[in-house]
């Protein structure tokens, strides 16, 4: 697994969320070390599902980390399938879509191996995805199931302070937004941002007009969940 950078400290950041909550951060200028191998990962699984939804969403995430942190993440993302032996190199793996996720068994036995390895997924449900990921992720952890996180457990206080837990970033059918994870060991393994749509708060401004507080709430919850993975204990 790729060793994890010195977590930065953030200092006193206001809260995310409520009638107080901030205008967006300033983005000053930054540059990726041109040997910057540390990124996020996208997982390319099969069954149908656009997993490539939301291109500028993670360049633009990466983007915020770096600036933010002084993480010295890469510009763009990897893309791994579940069987890819480079999957350990990144601590960090996410996944999106609308539409239907399969993994085969020879996949989910990699997948889980990693997990369990020290790895992290991250799925944010992009409207559709909601149904195959939970079939999908019953398969792959049978033993237990997803849990809601409360809104004081750390991942949310990591950088930024979300004192009411996930932000809701889009609407879908009405419901609030939930942070679902599994857990191995007490360490967090997958984490299912559901009814929130994380990755459409990522994209670029005049992909879905998205107001600009709504957008840096988005920014600064992922930011918080790369600085809480990298953070992890190892098993």
């Amino acid at each position: 697994m790729l060793a994890a950078a010195p977590m930065p400290r953030p200092g006193h950041v206001p809260p995310t969320t409520g009638p107080t909550a901030p205008e967006p951060e300033p983005e000053p200028d930054g540059a990726a070390p041109a040997d910057s191998t540390m990124t996020i990962a996208r997982l390319h699984y099969g069954g149908g599902g656009d997993w490539y939804a939301n291109p500028s969403s993670l360049p633009n995430l990466l983007a915020a980390i770096r600036r933010r942190t002084g993480l010295p993440v890469a510009r763009r993302e990897a893309t791994v399938t579940p069987t890819d032996p480079r999957l350990r190199d990144y601590p960090y793996v996410y996944m999106t879509g609308h539409g239907n996720v399969h993994f085969s068994a020879e996949e989910r036995a990699a997948l889980r191996e990693y997990l369990l390895s020290g790895g992290f997924l991250h799925a944010d449900d992009n409207y559709g995805l909601d149904r195959s990921f939970r079939r999908e992720i019953a398969a792959l952890f049978p033993e237990t199931e997803l849990r809601e996180l409360p809104p004081f457990h750390p991942v949310f206080h990591a950088f930024y302070d979300f004192p009411e837990g996930l932000p809701k970033i889009h609407e879908h059918d009405g419901k609030p937004p939930q942070a679902l994870g599994i857990f191995h060991g007490g360490r967090l393994v997958v984490l299912y941002s559901y009814e929130s749509d994380l990755g459409d708060g990522w994209e670029d401004p005049e992909v879905h007009d998205d107001p600009p507080r709504i957008r840096e709430q988005a920014l600064r919850m992922g930011v918080n969940l790369f600085v809480w993975v990298l953070g992890q204990e190892a098993p």
